[in-house]
């Protein structure tokens, strides 16, 4: 198994998601510049953009919740086939392997990634 590539995928799941969050931060400044200027649809565009982004973060929660049950599952599955066969090095197989990777340590500390509170409340 391949620890840097797992990794590097999760390295590129965070920049996705903290580039959509950019990405709706923009959009939202844009329109409040349009509100402030007497714009009326700005406004119903903040909210639609708004709705988008609990959406997201909806979506991007759900992922991380996945990957945290992948996480315990492998564990457990890990865990009860160290139990059957003592003479398994401790560390090895795929959970064993994934010990001081980045991603392992971000989903054990429950660090989420992608659009926060902070982005949406900041709509409005």
């Amino acid at each position: 198994m391949d620890i840097s590539l797992i990794d590097n995928e999760y390295q590129k799941l965070q920049s996705e998601a903290n580039s959509i969050g950019e990405k709706i931060q923009n959009l939202a400044d844009k329109l409040k510049t349009l509100q402030g200027s007497g714009n009326q649809d700005a406004r119903e565009m903040l909210l639609d953009l708004k709705d988008l982004a609990l959406s997201i973060q909806s979506e991007q929660n759900q992922m991380f919740s996945f990957l945290q049950t992948l996480h315990q599952n492998v564990g457990q599955n890990q865990y009860q086939n160290y139990n059957q066969q003592p003479q398994q090095q401790q560390g090895r197989g795929f959970f064993g392997s994934l010990l001081g990777s980045g991603f392992l340590q971000a989903i054990e500390m429950g660090a989420g990634f992608g659009i926060g509170d902070d982005l949406i409340n900041s709509i409005f």
